[in-house]
């Protein structure tokens, strides 16, 4: 008896060791997309050093990524309050043009002649090169940081007035036919059905905004020249140009860069706050 159970358990005992190896196996294609930008990272990493140590390329010309780290960390106290600069404006110039541009697309909504009246301006804005407008701001705006502010707001605040716009437009003709058969009232429409319909279209807009806005406050600190506290990574970039410290330059380059990667990521995040637990296209992009 003894002999025979232990002929029934020997075959199930690897069956714990088969089950465990398949869930880590299911689990590793979930976390590829995550892994693979991280391991590009670092072969094009490692490439550039072994590339600048085997050429012997001048530190002058491209400091290695091991060069720039260093500079990164020698010179944290001087980065760090340029880079806590840029990020005061980016912010206020995000926020100002969130604002802004959401309500300049409620205004849109609510009468296509106001859209027809006034939407090409705002195109208008957006042609116009910040480098052309920023001595023109600097000149009007006299304190520093809120000309650098509205600088980077006219660059940001287009795709949120036309992202926003489109997404209040583009509700379900059945579910709006059903609210005027209900006779729901403008405001009611609009908090009930168009925002709800136009949240994708809004975050699309304000991750592109976003990025706008980091790329605003940057072109519009080159054009100011600002100097002393006040100044942010692109007067530390000028400076270092001017002084042939390449590697501080490319570690300003490099708070720039993780500072968009960040606000691209926090602006996901937002999005998968505001809408994962209920709107289809979240929840289908995290199935």
């Amino acid at each position: 008896m003894a002999a025979h159970q232990r002929a029934l358990q020997c075959p199930g005992a690897p069956a714990a060791p088969v089950a465990e190896r398949g869930q880590r196996m299911s689990a590793l294609p979930r976390l590829m997309p995550r892994l693979m930008p991280w391991l590009v990272a670092a072969a094009l990493l490692a490439l550039w050093q072994a590339a600048c140590t085997w050429a012997k390329v001048p530190e002058y010309l491209l400091p290695t990524p091991l060069r720039i780290a260093e500079t990164l960390w020698a010179d944290r106290a001087l980065l760090g309050a340029a880079w806590l600069t840029t990020l005061k404006i980016t912010a206020g110039a995000l926020l100002a043009a969130t604002t802004l541009g959401t309500l300049v697309a409620f205004a849109f909504v609510q009468s296509r002649w106001v859209e027809a009246a006034f939407f090409p301006y705002a195109v208008l804005l957006q042609v116009t090169p910040v480098v052309a407008l920023a001595p023109l701001i600097i000149l009007w705006v006299p304190e520093p940081t809120l000309a650098l502010v509205v600088c980077a707001t006219v660059v940001a605040v287009f795709p949120v007035i036309s992202n926003t716009t489109l997404g209040l437009r583009s509700v379900n003709p059945e579910l709006a036919a059903y609210f005027r058969l209900k006779k729901a009232s403008r405001w009611q429409t609009l908090w009930r059905l168009q925002l709800p319909s136009a949240l994708p279209h809004f975050f699309a807009g304000l991750r592109v905004a976003g990025g706008l806005a980091l790329i605003g406050a940057v072109v519009a600190e080159f054009v100011a020249g600002t100097g002393g506290t006040s100044s942010g990574l692109a007067y530390q970039i000028l400076q270092s140009g001017y002084q042939l410290q390449v590697a501080r330059m490319f570690a300003a380059l490099a708070l720039i860069t993780a500072t968009g990667v960040a606000i691209f990521a926090c602006m996901n995040a937002l999005a998968r706050w505001a809408m994962g637990g209920w709107h289809p296209t979240e929840r289908s992009a995290h199935d």
